[in-house]
């Protein structure tokens, strides 16, 4: 059997304990002392923070450079190496039929909260349309023309346009399509699936890389928050803002909590596992600035590599439950602002509605707000749609929640699904949960380890890809290999 890395105990010895780094030697721990500084120098030097904004935005944008071809890479492998058409479409339909049930009941709690809560009755707001004529404009560039424009959104202009306009969903189409080419051609595609898992391990590198500056961005993400709109907290829309927040964990904890349950795993020891992802996302305001990690890391903690590679892009594209608890939300709260009285049937309608526009934001800068407002726009007999105005101000408070919430909903999905498929590890998740250092990050995303990993088979590659450092595996490989097995470790 290949050798394992330094890092593994010898099998049978899966209870050893991980060794763990210093405090001051955690991601979280920096990115934690970035965003209390960013807090800080908001709201000492509220004129300076608000100027803050480019660092976050320059780590993104560091980010988001290696997303398309990551998820692309990482979408081929893992369908092609499944080897088989059927199983790959099973696994698809079961992903957008639980991804499209989570954003409903998430589309629902949030009409139900608003209408329970009623934080716009008795505001009397007026609000100004030029304050939300750059929203609207922007809603009403990329809204779809229903269904047919929804579908043709899902197609790229040519091969590279999905990658040259960062669409992940349009990414994941092509991605798709050259998985089902590649799995047609057998044996003839091992070299080009060779290329792709190369490709991908350079893209971790950078990734890798790119994760030192983490605390920089959260810092500048931070700070640009509470210096330019610190003293909104204190307005009349707090309690709008209290009201989000209560439902997104309503959710998290109400709906996705027992979801877990049933899945079998914690919830709670699940958000300590990825706590690194969740502060990275509460510093930027963007989801997307950990999609790389978060599919490494499920990955490790037990899931197979072909069902990461399909649920968490598509999840990113369908399963926005924080944007979807915040439309619904936002378009009753303006609504009661305003003192327009919506009718019940007129609310389904907007849930409806919703369901699709939801979709259709994936790939749009501030998602949330201008995906909002196109919806409104499709309302705007009802609800007045320059009412938008009335929640641009805080809408940078509401990213953090939103943005939190879709990184939850899809780690949870991506779990759900797994263990739905029978591709799920169990003890192996049960043991990365218990142990969360046991998954070592710097390690997973080194570029240099492909050679040294053994071979492992189904019920175990998830576990090797933490225990020996590559998160690239090749699941047609790791098929056809059940007697090299290792045993998951602790290593970390």
């Amino acid at each position: 059997m290949p050798s394992l890395r330094r890092t593994d105990p010898p099998a049978g010895d899966a209870a050893a304990p991980a060794p763990r780094k210093r405090f001051t030697r955690q991601l979280y721990f920096w990115v934690l002392v970035a965003i209390a500084l960013g807090i800080a120098v908001g709201i000492l030097f509220p004129a300076q923070a608000s100027q803050m904004k480019w660092l976050a935005d320059l780590f993104i944008k560091l980010v988001k450079v290696v997303i398309a071809p990551t998820i692309f890479c990482t979408v081929v492998v893992g369908i092609a190496g499944l080897g088989n058409l059927a199983k790959a479409g099973g696994l698809a339909l079961r992903t957008v039929t639980y991804f499209i049930a989570t954003t409903l009941i998430a589309l629902a709690i949030g009409l139900v909260t608003i209408n329970v809560l009623r934080p716009g009755v008795g505001l009397g707001m007026s609000f100004d349309e030029d304050a939300a004529a750059d929203t609207i404009s922007e809603a009403t560039s990329t809204e779809a023309d229903g269904i047919s424009g929804f579908i043709l959104h899902l197609v790229p202009e040519s091969f590279f346009g999905a990658f040259v306009d960062g669409q992940l969903i349009q990414v994941l189409v092509v991605a798709i399509l050259v998985a089902c080419a590649l799995t047609m051609l057998g044996k003839r595609a091992e070299g080009a699936i060779r290329g792709l898992t190369t490709i991908q391990d350079v893209m971790f590198g950078v990734i890798k890389i790119v994760m030192y500056a983490a605390p920089i961005g959260a810092f500048g993400g931070m700070a640009y928050t509470v210096g330019e709109y610190g003293g909104q907290i204190l307005s009349s829309l707090a309690y709008f803002m209290l009201s989000f927040y209560a439902t997104c964990v309503l959710f998290i904890v109400g709906f996705l909590g027992l979801v877990a349950r049933v899945a079998g795993f914690s919830l709670l020891k699940f958000i300590r596992l990825i706590r690194d992802e969740l502060l990275i996302v509460l510093g930027t305001s963007s989801s997307e600035s950990v999609l790389p990690r978060m599919m490494t890391k499920l990955e490790a903690a037990g899931t197979k590599k072909s069902v990461v590679g399909l649920t968490i892009p598509t999840g990113y594209s369908f399963n926005l439950d924080g944007t979807a608890i915040y439309m619904t939300m936002g378009a009753i709260f303006i609504a009661q602002a305003t003192g327009v009285e919506v009718g019940v049937w007129t609310q389904v309608g907007l849930l409806l509605f919703m369901l699709l526009s939801s979709k259709g934001a994936a790939g749009v800068s501030g998602a949330g707000l201008v995906t909002l407002a196109a919806s409104l726009a499709a309302f705007d007999s009802v609800i007045p749609l320059a009412g938008i105005a009335l929640i641009v101000g805080i809408d940078r408070f509401m990213s953090e929640a939103r943005a939190l919430t879709n990184l939850i909903g899809n780690g949870v999905g991506t779990l759900v699904i797994a263990r739905w498929t029978g591709d799920l590890d169990r003890e192996r998740l049960a043991h990365v949960l218990d142990n969360p250092n046991s998954i070592n990050m710097d390690e997973l995303m080194r570029v240099d380890g492909g050679a040294e990993a053994a071979p492992q088979g189904d019920g175990e590659a998830a576990g090797a890809a933490a225990d020996t450092a590559d998160p690239a595996g090749d699941d047609s490989e790791a098929d056809t290999s059940g007697d090299k097995k290792a045993a998951p470790s602790a290593a970390g």
